[in-house]
């Protein structure tokens, strides 16, 4: 179901139609992210608002949305999809940084409020992986730089952090995993 992320009542209606169509909704992948990278100092004040949009009320959008369910049918697993980016801040890539740390403090504190409900989080914190992500990039010399660094290691697959969703999600009810960095083995940061 095509869904506008960024847009609270298209997030509602994609996690009640999954509900009313599966049965059921045990697991939310939020996974929508852009990486609009360039400096504070003359930066495209557009571009911070469309990465908060979507990296983080997107994110709060549909867990918000699934919360009710999972707390009715008393369990489910939200599976946040962070970055390396919300544990180390880089010139050029501060407001980027910004919402992935954001990413990570909503994620510990829901986690922190829903356990009791028996819900588990789990953030995914990739390091660099193979996606399209810098097709999104309006500032010239922030997408040189982020090509280039593509060049010069061979990165993760989407494939590699379905593994690690996998994994995460396929714990026995007691265990969550909390937390997973991973990132190719070449990469510095």
């Amino acid at each position: 179901m095509v869904t506008d992320i960024t847009d609270e009542t298209q997030a509602n209606n994609l996690i009640q139609k999954a509900n009313a169509e599966l049965g059921r909704v045990d697991i939310l992948v939020n996974n929508a992210g852009i990486a609009l990278t360039g400096n504070i100092d003359g930066g495209n004040t557009s571009d911070w608002r469309r990465m908060f949009d979507v990296n983080v009320f997107g994110l709060l959008y549909a867990t918000h949305a699934v919360l009710p369910i999972f707390k009715a049918q008393g369990s489910g697993h939200i599976v946040n999809i962070s970055s390396v980016a919300g544990r180390l801040a880089r010139a050029g890539v501060g407001i980027y940084n910004a919402t992935k740390w954001g990413v990570n403090a909503i994620s510990e504190s829901l986690r922190q409020e829903v356990l009791k409900d028996n819900i588990r989080v789990t953030i995914i914190e990739p390091g660099l992986v193979n996606t399209e992500i810098n097709n999104h990039i309006t500032d010239p010399i922030s997408k040189q730089i982020s090509e280039e660094r593509r060049k010069s290691i061979k990165a993760l697959e989407s494939e590699d952090i379905a593994r690690a969703i996998a994994y995460a999600v396929t714990q026995p009810p007691h265990v969550n995993v909390n937390e997973i960095l991973i990132r190719p083995t070449q990469q510095e940061r």
